[in-house]
């Protein structure tokens, strides 16, 4: 057991105990978590029903969502469950991981819970949605804070290899690898808990991280296409056309933003994607010492200071966006 262990802030120490409470209290348990799922959503959401399975097997747990179709191919997360309307018509517990706002909520089924509880590491503004709320912004990943609730329930519980590979590919995927700013030493030790599970992290970062030959196509598209603004904004487009030319879906359009992370005169860069559905271009804005998040507010999104996502209508208010970054840049280094 991690004894007293808290992130900054508030320690959560009743609010943990009413999850484990309503834990042991529901027989049917569901776990939501948002759309378009990233690593740190599917891996905070398996792990956590892994375990519950492992130490509360008589539970019924289900896994809601779209599934993501790289990391199921990839064997890293299991397929979500589907579920029939009526499945909801009897109590049950919601659980709802890593999500920044109702409407990402990936299955608004939620909303049937006779009890719902979220957690997470982004600020949310619906408020009264959920009986049970825990939030903590200086998380670097859901899943951290999660795990950290798991380790306080005591020795009678126990972390699985399976569940902590879950949780450990989460944490890593959302400080990249360890890199963001918002990785403290409270991040190394919960994972450093994990690996006494006996997991295999380099078949864990195999999973994540693996590519095909194909692949090497579309980072030659990103090198022949991309831009950089005058104040050093990096991005690359993919268009419902390069989608199809490339058998991309709209969530792997965003798989290669990290690609410009490294080099020097690249301040922020983003991946901008076109997503028929909405119609709309989603866009994930990552940086290093610029925060970017108050950006992202004003292009229908949200997210953390250094790792965002917002929102244009076409390409005409690309300009304006890739401005507004410039403009946040000149402001950042000029105080």
């Amino acid at each position: 057991m991690l004894d007293q262990i808290k992130l900054e802030g508030k320690a959560f120490k009743k609010e943990y105990k009413e999850v484990l409470n309503n834990i042991k209290k529901f027989d049917r348990i569901a776990i939501f978590r948002h759309i378009m799922p990233d690593f740190d959503a599917l891996g905070s959401q398996f792990g956590l029903a892994t375990w519950i399975k492992d130490n509360f097997p008589n539970k019924e747990v289900k896994v809601l969502g779209d599934n993501n179709v790289v990391f199921t191919k990839n064997g890293l997360y299991p397929q979500t469950d589907k579920l029939k309307d009526s499945w909801f018509d009897e109590p049950f517990l919601a659980i709802i991981l890593d999500v920044g706002n109702k409407k990402r909520i990936a299955d608004p089924r939620f909303e049937k819970g006779t009890f719902k509880i979220k957690i997470d590491h982004h600020p949310f503004g619906d408020e009264n949605l959920f009986d049970l709320e825990i939030t903590n912004t200086h998380a670097v990943a859901a899943s951290e804070l999660i795990c950290n609730m798991l380790f306080n329930f005591g020795n009678k519980y126990f972390m699985s290899k399976l569940a902590a590979e879950y949780f450990y590919s989460a944490i890593v995927g959302d400080s990249g690898r360890f890199q963001y700013s918002n990785t403290t030493a409270h991040t190394f030790t919960l994972t450093s808990k994990l690996l006494t599970s006996g997991i295999d992290i380099v078949s864990i970062y195999e999973k994540m991280y693996r590519k095909e030959i194909a692949d090497l196509e579309v980072i030659k598209f990103i090198l022949n296409n991309y831009k950089i603004s005058e104040q050093g904004v990096a991005y690359y487009v993919f268009t419902n056309d390069d989608l199809n030319k490339f058998n991309l879906t709209v969530d792997r359009g965003k798989e290669n933003v990290n690609f410009f992370s490294s080099y020097s005169g690249i301040k922020i860069w983003c991946s901008i994607t076109e997503d028929v559905t909405g119609p709309c271009f989603r866009i994930s804005i990552r940086s290093r010492r610029y925060v970017i998040n108050g950006v992202a507010q004003e292009f229908k999104g949200g997210g953390h200071p250094s790792a965002s996502g917002a929102e244009i209508k076409d390409l005409t208010e690309l300009p304006k966006f890739i401005a507004r970054l410039d403009q946040l840049i000149k402001e950042t280094d000029n105080k």
